[in-house]
């Protein structure tokens, strides 16, 4: 068993990251699935529910805002996926993970054996199946946000730096789920009350 693990959301300047890992068996194929940001919302939205419908095992992991100012983005994007491997109910054999760096806290990295593959997104398919998990969560999550937050335009920009959303910012400052770390050029001439 096969787990692929990807993330969404280190870009934005509001909101979570969020990473998911996929388990499937062998043989086990979703057709479409590739690389989400390939994909239009509608096509990532069906093969969502294909891929937690076919997959062994999935999990959702999450670091928002906040710690993403206290740790940074990496190692809050770190975090994001221990915590959606962790969430896994079964053991895979190996562990693929998108990019050219992971870290496991402690001594948690004995448990599992895993590999990090730059571009894996469009070259593994378990991870072009996390990918897409994470991308559909989050835009759910900035969605949701944007029913408490509809200033700023989460629905359609999901909080990344689009120059409607800088130009709410400069006019009208942040709101709770902005980064701090990823806001602060846009706001020093703005009084945020946060």
């Amino acid at each position: 068993m096969i787990c692929g693990i990807d993330e969404a959301g280190r870009g934005p300047l509001a909101g979570p990251v969020v990473a998911a890992a996929v388990v499937m068996e062998d043989c086990t194929e979703i057709t479409g699935a590739r690389d989400s940001k390939t994909l239009s919302e509608s096509v990532r939205n069906e093969l969502s529910l294909r891929i937690k419908d076919r997959c062994k095992d999935y999990s959702i992991g999450i670091a928002d805002h906040k710690e993403i100012d206290s740790l940074n983005i990496l190692q809050a994007t770190m975090l994001a996926m221990f915590r959606a491997l962790i969430g896994l109910k079964v053991l895979p054999d190996s562990v693929l993970i998108d990019g050219n760096y992971f870290r496991l806290p402690g001594r948690a990295g004995i448990s599992y054996n895993f590999k990090t593959i730059v571009k894996g997104d469009s070259k593994i398919h378990e991870i072009s199946c996390a990918s897409i998990l994470a991308k559909v969560e989050r835009d759910k999550i900035m969605k949701d946000y944007n029913e408490q937050y509809p200033l700023y335009g989460f629905s359609t920009n999901k909080g990344y730096p689009t120059p409607y959303h800088i130009s709410t910012i400069r006019t009208s400052g942040i709101c709770d789920i902005h980064r701090m770390s990823f806001c602060g050029k846009f706001i020093s001439e703005v009084n945020c009350n946060r």
